[in-house]
């Protein structure tokens, strides 16, 4: 990561004044819960592939500051709506907008970003990249959509699982990249090549942090672990180990999730059951494929020290620990 910074450090200092410059509205209270969910940190990790797609392909201008901004307020704003929907307390280690602000300030600043990206990117005026961008949200809303609608469905398959994480996450991740490529000038080959890498780094990504759910220990990870199995997110550790499971394990486990008592300790039950058939073990092997279908499309890039910045990032969402 500090190789990284070496090459777009300086771009992502200006992604992060920005962030905060931009938001600014005649409503306080936007200002105040918009400030206080953007300043709370987060990897940045859209806005972080498209400044490196760009470098790759050598643009020079300076709409790529604006473009890091819009991906990060989609991406916020849809952290915001999820929050509301999972009744959740912790986001990026600290409060939760919802628990300080209430649901509906919540929901609000959430629909303020969204507007806030597509008015900016209208100024751009870019079409291919406002049709990029807007399809992509669109896929974020169907798998959020697809997401809730599976909530606590044990028969979730490994399939629908990945397509659902294919639309939430990986998605804007693919449009991040695709974009950085189209500001480039690149050639509908390497463009191509932006968006598949991005497409599959997302898939990887979105695993990876399901897993982590089940095993971190990290406060940077900044949410409570159990999480997800909480709110009945039935993700990929689980899936897993439902299908391996014996009949009487798995039976343990559907009687839990049906108790509606998802405490500590029967989350701990479950916990044990997705080591002893290896969930995780799993998802992280799962994870490393689609990293490395990402490092082929890398390969027929050419040698650069941005390209090796891209094979860093792509080894960092499988090898991280927040």
């Amino acid at each position: 990561m500090q190789h990284i910074s070496s090459l777009i450090g300086d771009e992502l200092e200006k992604v992060e004044k920005e962030l905060v410059n931009i938001l600014s509205s005649d409503v306080p209270i936007i200002n105040k819960a918009g400030g206080y969910i953007i300043g709370s940190g987060g990897k940045r990790f859209r806005p972080l592939m498209l400044l490196l797609a760009a470098k790759y392909c050598n643009y020079s201008g300076d709409k790529h500051v604006n473009l890091a901004c819009i991906f990060e307020y989609i991406h916020t704003a849809t952290l915001l709506h999820d929050d509301v929907l999972d009744h959740a307390k912790i986001r990026r280690g600290n409060s939760s907008v919802n628990s300080v602000w209430g649901n509906q300030i919540s929901v609000l600043v959430g629909d303020y970003l969204l507007s806030k990206a597509f008015s900016l990117l209208v100024e751009i005026g870019d079409i291919k990249i406002m049709k990029v961008v807007s399809d992509a949200t669109t896929q974020v809303a169907e798998g959020e959509t697809m997401q809730t609608e599976k909530s606590s469905d044990a028969n979730l398959t490994e399939e629908e699982y990945i397509t659902i994480i294919n639309k939430k996450t990986a998605s804007l991740i693919s449009a991040a990249c695709q974009t950085g490529a189209i500001l480039g000038g690149s050639s509908p080959g390497i463009e191509d090549k932006f968006k598949n890498y991005g497409l599959n780094l997302g898939i990887a990504f979105q695993m990876v942090d399901d897993a982590l759910d089940y095993i971190s220990e990290d406060q940077r990870f900044g949410k409570s672990i159990y999480k997800d199995l909480q709110e009945g997110k039935i993700t990929l550790p689980l899936i897993h180990t439902l299908k391996e499971a014996s009949v009487k394990n798995r039976e343990k486990i559907l009687k839990i999730m049906k108790s509606d008592c998802l405490d500590e300790n029967n989350s701990s039950v479950i916990t044990e059951l997705i080591e002893e058939y290896q969930g995780v073990t799993y998802v992280f092997s799962k994870a490393r494929e689609y990293v490395d279908l990402c490092m082929g499309y890398l390969k027929e890039l050419d040698s650069s020290p941005v390209r090796d910045a891209l094979i860093a990032t792509a080894n960092y969402a499988v090898e991280r620990k927040w």
